[in-house]
């Protein structure tokens, strides 16, 4: 619990300033009163105190005996709600003027990623809902919205509209170049206007009524005065222009949100609690910290927790991109998202589901998103004033020469509604130059997904390259990188014994020598009395000899090591890399060396860049110091950051970008996903990214 906490009330009957020293005396010496501080003119009482202590019924009747009243605080609530259609910041403008209105709402914002509208408020919920509605638009609780499914009509309905509007616009040209009679086009342009405008038109209606004049606003007056002046064709495909802007903005934000989505997905819904009726299933949101929860092996962990009893190698490459799984035992701490490899687990949960590392990771995402445009305030001002600027042009264009100067009013009357349809801001979504496009296309055949020609453009500005490890710059799996045999035993013999002994083992470090194993054509071998041997390594029999295979730990206990490998292990040591022995009671037969291996094309890669100009290239890894440097210095990377979690790349990335400038980050996990938000340009590795990465980055 915080040892400080505020809080305000009205106090009334003050007349003076002297009445607000009185009432600070009054309740200063009350206990947990920290701090009293009355503002006259308000007529409010500012207290910051020690919640353990601190009683509100003893500050009213301090209040009351020094001969004033006190109106009794109404709790301020920050309610969450998804708001559907709100797609952009012209949409979130009327819904911020209609809020701001209303007397019990203090706190508006937006994040348009998440289709979130956050409010601090003390009036009833759905009070706010009903002003919504009133302006158009339909809000749901956050908490609802999870368990609510759209329409096949809320999904599909403005791809349908905007197909059916394109459709009609071409058989409408079609027959106009044939110079066919307008009394068979206009009826295939008005249908075309209908189906693509009625959406623009909805909203455009109720920014009338609303006073807050926006985009949909001043397009719904410029089709309208097309219609007037019989420029159907025009209007038509105006409209039908518009529509797919609007549509490809609504996909890329549901494309986005979804991303957030799956992130919420990974963890269980439901996790095996052990409680003294024995081991029940409950929803991870009625687990409270303190509580033990049993872990399978092949099972995600579904809260942070601690390991109370048991031991395994957990997979944390989703949250920290550590390439090789990490041994768990009693007192470590586990993740919620990472997948439990081998053994079961008992773990006492830390933090509820809520607040979680994964939770922090989609807040963090969520945050840096809704960040994400430099230039969005300008937008909204001069949205703001850009549409009230043309209709009052329009209006003066229409009236002043006629009435002034005896013009033509019909003429003028023409002009204006050119000026309306001609200044529409559609035109500046629909002109992208051409030398975006050709670039935005070239970097598609290349496989190289650019989301917007701001990406391309900003690229000149980036200075420094960050850099993701495991995935990015190594392959992101352990490779099997030298063999050394020893005690006149051979490579292929070797290899043979070790493959054999670790065809039942479920290991990622067994996976990498039965793969290096089939790459030479070496198949394994029957065997016998397998046994796993927890923490140290596995053993069998093969051809009526037991083998084992393992790390230094198990062969160095029993007596088995021999001298002769021990440079070997230093070496590799030294290059991060993991030594697994192979051997029987008898002798040690040799070392296999795993790692995760750089890519072959980083090095030259990280070379490039520096030729074109990036002053500075940086690697960000949750793997250990040891790994990263060898990985670093191997690649020619100027600078390195090891043993970091998702928030810290995000804390590296920005302080590289107040020191350095423009910063560009590459990255291909979950765990990359609010470093790459929070990048100026985030580039996600598509081949092997996840979903996430993919859809948070601004190039795949």
């Amino acid at each position: 619990m915080p040892d400080k906490t505020n809080t305000e009330l009205t106090v009334t009957g003050m007349d003076c300033a002297d009445c607000a020293l009185h009432v600070e005396k009054a309740v200063s010496h009350l206990p947990g009163v920290k701090q009293a501080r009355v503002n006259f003119m308000s007529g409010k009482l500012m207290l910051e105190y020690d919640p353990s202590l601190f009683r509100i019924d003893r500050v009213r009747k301090a209040v009351q005996s020094a001969g004033y009243g006190v109106e009794t605080p109404v709790e301020r609530k920050v309610s969450v709600l998804i708001v559907k259609g709100m797609d952009c910041a012209d949409e979130a403008r009327p819904i911020e003027e209609a809020l701001k209105k209303i007397d019990g709402v203090y706190d508006i914002r937006f994040n348009l990623v998440a289709n979130k509208l956050i409010v601090e408020h003390t009036i009833p919920l759905e009070a706010i809902r009903q002003a919504l509605k009133r302006i158009g638009f339909e809000a749901i609780l956050e908490e609802q919205a999870r368990e609510e499914s759209r329409t096949f009509w809320q999904r599909q309905g403005l791809f349908i509209l905007m197909m059916t509007s394109g459709v009609f616009v071409a058989l409408g040209l079609a027959l106009s170049y044939f110079h066919i009679a307008e009394i068979y086009t206009i009826p295939l342009y008005a249908i075309a206007i209908l189906s693509g405008g009625y959406p623009v038109a909805r909203k455009g209606i109720q920014e009338a009524r609303n006073f807050s004049l926006g985009m949909n606003f001043l397009m719904t007056i410029a089709v309208t005065g097309a219609v007037v002046i019989g420029e159907w064709s025009e209007g038509a495909m105006v409209v039908f222009l518009f529509s797919l802007a609007q549509w490809l903005e609504a996909r890329s934000m549901d494309r986005a949100r979804r991303s957030i989505q799956s992130l919420m997905e990974i963890t269980p819904n439901t996790a095996p609690v052990k409680t003294e009726q024995g081991v029940q299933e409950l929803p991870v949101e009625e687990i409270i910290p303190g509580q033990r929860i049993i872990i399978k092996p092949g099972e995600r962990i579904p809260l942070d927790g601690r390991v109370v009893e048991g031991a395994s190698h957990v997979d944390q490459s989703p949250i920290t991109g550590e390439s090789i799984p990490v041994k768990k035992t009693t007192g470590e701490e586990v993740y919620a998202g990472t997948i439990n490899q081998q053994g079961t687990l008992e773990v006492l949960v830390e933090r509820p589901f809520q607040d979680t590392t994964l939770a922090r990771i989609i807040h963090l995402v969520e945050e840096a998103q809704a960040q994400k445009a430099p230039t969005q305030r300008f937008v909204e001002k001069f949205a703001r004033y850009y549409t009230p600027a043309v209709v009052v042009l329009a209006l003066l264009l229409t009236m002043v020469p006629p009435l002034l100067f005896a013009a033509p009013f019909q003429v003028w009357f023409y002009r204006a509604l050119v000026l309306l349809v001609i200044a529409c801001p559609c035109a500046l979504v629909i002109s992208t130059p051409v030398t975006i496009v050709s670039g935005l296309t070239n970097a598609a055949r290349n496989g190289i997904l650019i989301k917007g020609g701001a990406y391309l453009e900003n690229f000149e500005h980036i200075r420094v390259m960050a850099f993701d490890k495991t995935g990015t710059l190594t392959v992101g799996k352990p490779e099997v990188d030298e063999i050394i045999a020893v005690n006149r035993t051979d490579e292929k013999e070797l290899l043979i014994i070790a493959a054999s002994v670790e065809a039942r083992s479920e290991h990622p470090i067994a996976r990498a020598i039965l793969e290096y194993a089939r790459e030479r054509n070496i198949l394994p071998r029957s065997i016998t009395d397998f046994q796993a041997l927890t923490g140290k390594g596995v053993r069998a029999v093969l051809n009526g000899e037991t083998y084992y295979v393992g790390n230094h730990r198990l062969f160095e206990e029993n007596g088995w090591c021999d001298e002769q490998i021990h440079p070997y292990l230093d070496t590799f040591h030294n290059r991060s890399h993991t030594a697994v022995i192979i051997g029987s009671r008898e002798h040690v037969l040799g070392v296999i060396s795993i790692a995760d291996a750089p890519r072959p094309e980083a090095g030259s890669a990280i070379e490039k860049l520096k030729s074109a100009g990036i002053d500075r290239t940086v690697m960000l890894t949750g793997d250990n110091y040891a790994t990263a440097e060898a990985i670093a210095r191997e690649l020619g990377v100027d600078e390195f950051h090891a043993e970091l979690l998702p928030e810290d790349k995000v804390a590296v990335v920005q302080e590289l970008s107040a020191q350095y400038g423009s910063v560009s980050m590459v990255g291909d996990g979950i765990n990359d996903a609010p470093a790459l938000a929070v990048a100026d340009i985030g580039i996600s590795m598509g081949a092997s990214a996840t979903d996430t990465a993919l859809e948070t980055a601004d190039i795949a």
